[in-house]
């Protein structure tokens, strides 16, 4: 990806077009898998640091082909659903590979559901399968099914029956080198896997049935409203966003990638997984769950090259007690992405972690996820300041949310991207898949962005986190950006809440820096004369975190309620 604009001239609207000269991949993922394994069968391509374990390309190869041949063998086939339950590991690799080679299609199922997310997500797509982990901290996944299937206690493994989960017949449960009890009606992980035959013919047989443009993944988008909808992407839609994320990072096989981000999100099985396939890189995963001392351990130990993480990631690397210790010399790139990057974090990251060609992604899981990303040319204020222009082969475009008609460079509007990388559909539920993307192809993304004359494109907010205060806009990120540059400001978050006099008033939630202290007189000078007045805050309250997704995705919402119950605030109703 060229970041030379130097010969392209100004935009005179908000419509940007990404290049086309590398083709789009049109194979399935197994098949261009199998064709990096032959140029480099010895090269690493993955190591399982909590689990001590490392595979070659070769190897991983077999692995999958193993699994592939043993889910065959639980009489799956292609088309049909298996969800997957789990944290990042091994296991969930060789399950993305194994599936994708046989046409199933892998249903990522985040690990903080509970019974009633579970058993909605299990049943609106039909698995016929699942793996899980047994347990994580205080999460006991095989209590769970047993508490929604209580019958499955007297079943034999592959022959569940069950009125709550109907579709389900079999689970199977991922163990340690065949450690722990049975479970009545579950399936060990590695008897699973011994099961299998890596040459099974009926592999490649199925191999040559399969397109690019099969349904190869579902997840499901964590709404703040209704049940969560299934995002089905095809082989093309994440193959294609891999190699195109791994080429802005300008990875080659000698990268050695840090993974702490979660493999069931996108965020980690494309940006993280397939962006080493797609280039012959190494996947590193430093532990099953986010724990800052164990990224900064498996970046020195594994002399990794790149790492990922959201801001929150970053933040809590750059403010461990021990993070001088560590020798992070070896790091050049990576991405930052999953919430808007703080300025200032994003310098630190740079200098303090020597990730100087560090990226900003920009994307959604309905598109696959990237739609725009700096890339390691980029120029420093761009990098710290946009995420970046439009990825290959998409086109991105800012419009009024209400016309519809193209917004001018500069100004504020949807974000809207089109190409290969928009979903496949929600997964039965085509109302909602039209209520998204439109008769042209264009997936409205309800995020607010602006877009320069150069092409570069700026998140401003959701289109319904803008506050309106006495009739001005006010974007959050605005404020934070502000607040993030006071030297005791850790991490911050702003919301609207309702007012009578005004229609909505700002709020501030504050994370300290260690050992710091800080008052709301202290925000409130710092801000005096800095910026507009109706930008202050007025409600500003210290906390010690947010309320996050998994992913690490604030849930402003959450805050938003929290105050509100706090306050006694009422909405509106005539607003």
């Amino acid at each position: 990806m060229s970041e030379d604009l130097s010969a392209q001239p100004p935009l005179t609207s908000s419509h940007a077009r990404g290049a086309t000269d590398a083709p789009l991949i049109e194979q399935t993922l197994g098949a261009f898998f199998d064709a990096v394994v032959a140029r480099q069968p010895d090269h690493e391509a993955l190591v399982s640091v909590h689990q001590r374990r490392r595979y070659s390309y070769r190897q991983l190869q077999r692995e999958a082909d193993r699994l592939a041949s043993a889910l065959l063998g639980l009489g799956l086939l292609p088309g049909e659903r298996v969800g997957i339950w789990s944290h990042n590991n091994a296991e969930w690799v060789l399950t993305q590979l194994a599936t994708a080679k046989i046409g199933l299609i892998l249903v990522n199922i985040n690990p903080a559901y509970r019974t009633a997310e579970v058993e909605y997500a299990l049943n609106k797509v039909n698995c016929k399968a699942l793996l899980t982990m047994a347990s994580f901290k205080t999460s006991d996944y095989l209590a769970m099914l047993r508490e929604l299937a209580p019958e499955w206690a007297h079943a034999r493994p592959g022959q569940l029956e069950s009125s709550t989960l109907p579709h389900l017949r079999s689970v199977v449960w991922i163990d340690v080198a065949g450690q722990g009890e049975e479970q009545p009606g579950m399936l060990r992980f590695s008897d699973l896997l011994a099961s299998g035959n890596p040459d099974d013919p009926r592999l490649a047989q199925i191999a040559v049935t399969l397109k690019a443009t099969d349904p190869i993944n579902i997840q499901f988008t964590s709404g703040t409203t209704g049940f969560p909808k299934g995002a089905t992407l095809t082989h093309r839609n994440i193959l294609n966003n891999g190699f195109f994320i791994g080429e802005a990072m300008k990875l080659t096989a000698a990268d050695r990638l840090c993974i702490p981000v979660p493999l069931y999100h996108c965020f980690g099985m494309v940006l993280g997984n397939l962006a080493c396939f797609t280039h012959g890189a190494t996947i590193v995963y430093p532990n099953d769950g986010f724990e800052p001392l164990s990224v900064l351990q498996t970046v020195q130990d594994e002399k990794c090259t790149g790492l990922h993480g959201v801001p929150t990631m970053f933040i809590a690397e750059l403010e461990h007690p021990r993070f001088a210790e560590f020798d992070l010399s070896t790091l050049r790139t990576g991405i930052m992405a999953g919430s808007p990057c703080p300025t200032e974090v994003m310098k630190r990251v740079m200098t303090d972690m020597h990730l100087g060609q560090i990226t900003i992604a920009y994307g959604m899981t309905e598109t696959s996820p990237v739609s725009c990303q700096s890339s390691i040319d980029t120029p420093l204020d761009k990098r710290v300041s946009t995420v970046g222009l439009v990825q290959p082969h998409l086109e991105v475009k800012i419009i009024d949310p209400e016309s519809g008609a193209i917004a001018l460079p500069g100004v504020s509007g949807e974000l809207c991207t089109r190409g290969y990388s928009v979903m496949h559909g929600y997964w039965d539920d085509p109302a909602r898949t039209q209520e998204s993307i439109d008769a042209d192809g264009w997936m409205h993304t309800g995020d607010l962005a602006t877009m320069d004359a150069a092409g570069y494109v700026n998140i401003v907010g959701r289109i319904k986190d803008m506050v309106i205060r006495g009739g001005e806009n006010i974007y959050p990120r605005e404020i934070e950006e502000f607040l993030y540059r006071h030297p005791k400001v850790q991490d911050v978050q702003v919301v609207g809440l309702p007012d009578k006099r005004y229609g909505e008033e700002l709020c501030a939630w504050i994370v300290t820096r260690p050992g710091e202290t800080l008052s709301e007189d202290d925000i409130r000078s710092f801000c005096k004369g800095k910026i507009a007045h109706y930008k202050v805050p007025r409600y500003i309250r210290f906390v010690a975190g947010f309320p996050m997704t998994v992913t690490g995705k604030i849930q402003k919402f959450k805050i938003r309620d929290e105050m509100k119950n706090q306050l006694g605030l009422e909405e509106d109703p005539t607003a």
